[in-house]
């Protein structure tokens, strides 16, 4: 880009996503020092419903269709997500233009600041964990069935419940001396962008927790028909981070679940026996109780830019869990 250019980047306004935004536009100055990149704060429905946990809500795309309609009309002209709130279906004319590199997809264990515990193993029977995620609370119901899982009223991944107006204390409702909760799982990814890194007790490994489609990956989404903003946004891929996306968004899309299915997934690239190069995705699906986890995986090549293979792979490990009867409990819960 030789010629100086102001291109607005929506966002909402939460600390967390305005963190997220920051990072990109950090990296698209660097990358064309000649043009302008100012951030506008966009308030989304999710953002504006606090007294209830997200999987009640009921709609696909909280903290998206605001920063769209913006991005539709050119008030903006790409928009920065959280991937995993990011519907598998996009709006007609939006595309992804750039996923980046991936932060630490896994979810983490926050303990309530005096207590002696450093993980959930380590927690008396009885204690209450906070978390507004069924798919974190259903898979550690059956792995802990001595604690008690609570849900928290929360706003997405924004974490903004935990930024108290009155006193701007960080994990405040954790760390009340007559707060009910003990502990609460977070994503990783959202603690260590704002620099809550000292907070994390525990790192919940995947055979004990899947954790959630896109989870710690950035999503940049711009019209697709602006073919300048995409060759733009070029610098921002990373293409490891986008063919596992690929493969969990697909999953999920095949499954047909949302924020209210308890959908968890792990993928990691792993050196086949050939010397090729394969991603393997792991999928689960679970009741509310905990009381049925059902789990499949499976591995593909990835050569060249191997989109269609990571994004048959999500299928193949969906149709999997279908057999063993995913779609039967995603129906129960629905109704």
């Amino acid at each position: 880009m030789s010629i100086q250019k102001t291109y607005t980047i929506g966002t909402r306004k939460s600390q967390l996503a305005l963190v997220q935004t920051n990072e990109v536009q950090k990296a698209l100055q660097q990358a064309y020092p000649n043009s302008e990149f100012p951030i506008l704060g966009i308030t989304t429905i999710g953002d504006q419903i606090l007294n209830k946990p997200l999987y009640q809500i009921g709609e696909k795309s909280l903290f998206t269709k605001e920063l769209e309609v913006a991005l539709e009309n050119k008030t903006v002209d790409l928009v920065v997500h959280s991937l995993k709130d990011l519907p598998t279906t996009l709006p007609k004319g939006m595309t992804v233009g750039a996923i980046l590199k991936r932060e630490n997809p896994y979810d983490a264990v926050v303990i309530k600041e005096g207590l002696d515990a450093k993980s959930l193993e380590e927690l008396p029977k009885g204690s209450i964990i906070g978390t507004s995620s069924v798919r974190r609370s259903s898979q550690l119901k059956k792995a802990f069935p001595d604690l008690i899982f609570q849900d928290v009223v929360c706003m997405g991944s924004s974490l903004n419940y935990f930024y108290l107006k009155e006193s701007n204390t960080r994990l405040a409702k954790l760390d009340k001396p007559d707060g009910q909760y003990s502990a609460l799982i977070l994503a990783v990814a959202g603690l260590v962008r704002l620099g809550q890194n000292h907070r994390i007790s525990q790192i919940l490994p995947s055979n004990i927790i899947l954790h959630a489609v896109g989870q710690g990956a950035l999503a940049v989404e711009c019209r697709d028909d602006d073919i300048h903003i995409i060759e733009m946004l070029s610098v921002l891929e990373d293409k490891d981070t986008r063919l596992r996306c690929t493969a969990e968004r697909s999953l999920l899309k095949t499954l047909e679940g949302g924020c209210s299915v308890p959908i968890g997934v792990n993928t990691n690239f792993i050196n086949g026996q050939d010397g090729q190069r394969m991603l393997k995705l792991e999928g689960s699906v679970a009741k509310l109780d905990g009381s049925t986890i059902i789990h499949a995986e499976a591995m593909k090549h990835v050569d060249n830019d191997g989109i269609d293979a990571a994004n048959e792979l999500g299928k193949e490990v969906s149709r999997i869990l279908i057999e063993q009867g995913a779609r039967n409990i995603i129906e129960e819960l629905r109704h």
